[in-house]
């Protein structure tokens, strides 16, 4: 089965090797995202586990264009493009409120680029907001791997100064003011509900 970009480029899945883990391994900026995203989908595992709360990443939709029926019982899909995602990567329930989140890295070690974002999501996110929901973003600094939880009304900030022809990016300095660090752990890994307890009065 062939699997296709929006720009039409195929999609080659890379070969997977055995690697050999060192002191000092340097990550590339793809197994870094990959790795933020793992880290997340092991926090909600947990949570999920322990009856915390029941978030779930939400599935990369697939545009399906052309489809084999070798038998009559049976349907086989030979060729299919990845579809940009509408919303956001996760959602979920915590003590009765809905949770709606993206998660972005960045190697900028003094700014969040807000080119990671794309309106389609901000336009989301407002939407979250105005139905009273728990709304965030999950920063990774790749460099530091430091993650921040930047609550979505903070990040619509940013972006309207952006549009209003101001900066295109946020400085560390203020997603350290605005965000609040969340420092890494062994169970959960990410444990951004203590964070959703402290800012939302939840506990």
């Amino acid at each position: 089965m062939n699997f296709n970009y929006p720009n039409g480029k195929r999609y080659i899945p890379e070969k997977k090797e055995t690697i050999k883990i060192k002191k000092e391994k340097k990550w590339s900026y793809s197994n870094r995202g990959m790795t933020l995203e793992e880290d997340i989908n092991i926090t909600n595992e947990y949570y999920l586990e322990q009856n915390i709360a029941a978030i779930h990443k939400k599935p990369t939709p697939l545009q399906i264009v052309q489809v084999d029926y070798p038998k009559r019982s049976a349907a086989v899909i030979k060729e299919a493009y990845f579809k940009q995602a509408s919303t956001t990567d996760y959602n979920g329930v915590y003590k009765g409120r809905y949770i709606d989140f993206e998660a972005k890295e960045t190697q900028n070690p003094t700014s969040f680029p807000l080119k990671n974002f794309h309106d389609h999501q901000i336009k989301h996110m407002e939407t979250i907001l105005k139905q009273d929901g728990i709304c965030f973003v999950l920063l990774r600094f790749s460099l530091t791997e430091e993650i921040f939880l930047l609550e979505a009304d903070h990040l619509l900030t940013f972006w309207k100064r952006m549009e209003d022809g101001g900066r295109k990016s946020i400085t560390k300095d203020e997603i350290e003011t605005f965000g609040h660090l969340i420092p890494l752990g062994y169970q959960p890994r990410i444990d951004y509900i203590k964070k959703i307890d402290y800012l939302y009065k939840l506990s």
